[in-house]
């Protein structure tokens, strides 16, 4: 099992202790860091900067925001990077939900999620192979035709095909997949999943596309890596996150992760949290995560029980554990750990 440092996105501003954290994982022999968007900094301009800084480490985004882009915009960073790293660039997508999208980017949420995806991650091949013009016409472009042939489309586009050529045809889309059936679209149309809440004794709750993934399909879950003595002190990290995806990420009636939460036992708890969260009692909703639910999605606690429990996500379908570990400590005994 490869290891990742997820460093994730910017609060208030950029941390100092990213760029020393990418590079000591580099040093370590961590495989990949990774960077991700919400509605604050951006994926790509930190994977950019820690290219410059490293030489090895592979540069991956988790994920990157698909409304947030155009699917030709989005190839077009990613070559870049690619070209500009030597070749490290692995282009982690995600579709994120109704409020983000529509609430912050000024677009539709497709009604058809599925199909949406499909067409993105379509023209976004088409861009990396460079085998002719782009072109997603008719039916098959429903919801990003090229050209654009919408009522007012001038009628004057032409598919081009993009002047650089990329450094890789094959350069990496992983996909963030929550629902059975977008796993299972994930497992065709990708080269790996960037699963949500993985708990290594629930493969279940993602569907049966699990039991049969693709040969070399990359499976790379997050988790929370802290090293201390205190487990429930190590956890609290994780239920603010936890209370904040599961209360804040989404409407109260459409909720992708509180959905994912319910479907792996813990339903009643998830409705409980996004009420409060909804409520303005954002102190109460974290303490309602219940710590067995985030205990479950992450290595916490002194080293020895890491290592136990490391043993779990070693046996399972993962690939590569993306860490998101806030000290040096916590990744080099990771590292230790994982040999």
């Amino acid at each position: 099992m490869r290891l990742g440092l997820a460093l994730g996105y910017w609060g208030r501003g950029p941390s100092p202790d990213h760029l020393p954290l990418a590079r000591e994982a580099e040093r370590l022999g961590y495989d990949s860091v990774w960077t991700a968007e919400s509605w604050g900094s951006d994926a790509f301009t930190p994977l950019t900067w820690i290219a410059a800084r490293t030489s090895r480490i592979r540069l991956g985004t988790a994920v990157a925001q698909m409304a947030a882009r155009s699917p030709t915009t989005t190839a077009m960073h990613a070559l870049t990077l690619d070209h500009l790293s030597g070749g490290r660039m692995l282009l982690g997508l995600g579709l994120s939900g109704p409020q983000v999208v529509e609430g912050w980017y000024g677009r539709p949420f497709p009604r058809s999620p599925l199909t949406a995806t499909r067409e993105y991650v379509d023209i976004v091949r088409q861009v990396l192979r460079r085998e002719g013009p782009v072109e997603l016409r008719g039916p098959a472009g429903r919801f990003h035709p090229l050209p654009y042939d919408g009522p007012d489309a001038t009628g004057l586009g032409k598919p081009l095909k993009p002047v650089t050529h990329p450094l890789r045809a094959g350069l990496p889309v992983l996909l963030g997949a929550e629902g059975p059936k977008n796993v299972a679209q994930t497992t065709r149309i990708a080269d790996g999943w960037l699963p949500l809440y993985w708990a290594p004794g629930r493969p279940e709750v993602y569907g049966p596309a699990v039991s049969a993934l693709p040969p070399g399909f990359m499976v790379a879950p997050m988790a929370r890596v802290k090293v201390c003595d205190d487990v429930a002190e190590g956890l609290l990290p994780v239920k603010a996150m936890l209370g904040f995806y599961i209360g804040g990420m989404g409407h109260a009636a459409r909720n992708f992760h509180a959905d994912l939460m319910g479907r792996m036992g813990y339903e009643e708890e998830a409705r409980r949290i996004q009420r409060l969260f909804l409520q303005g009692r954002r102190e109460e909703a974290v303490l309602a995560v219940p710590d067995a639910f985030a205990d479950e999605i992450s290595l916490v606690g002194p080293r020895e029980r890491i290592a136990e429990r490391l043993e779990s996500w070693r046996k399972g379908p993962v690939t590569d554990l993306l860490a998101l570990a806030p000290d040096p400590v916590s990744l080099r005994v990771l590292a230790e750990l994982n040999t």
